[in-house]
């Protein structure tokens, strides 16, 4: 008998732990969205300057566009 009430009372609690899952997912995107509009643009500049210094070098690879 006391068998049959901890199997009655006991909770299952797989879904939520996958729902927990799903937060942590979805705030770890959010995060990565705010990280690439802040430093976006910095990035962009970064980028922007190693490849007019790498055209304006004089390499064989001169021609590519950046």
């Amino acid at each position: 008998m006391l068998e049959f009430f901890r199997r009655s009372t006991s909770r299952r609690e797989d879904g939520a732990s996958a729902v927990e899952y799903g937060l942590l997912v979805a705030g770890i995107a959010a995060l990565v969205v705010v990280l690439v509009f802040a430093f976006g643009g910095v990035i962009k500049g970064a980028f922007g300057y190693t490849c007019k210094t790498i055209k304006n070098s004089g390499s064989a690879t001169s021609g590519a566009t950046c």
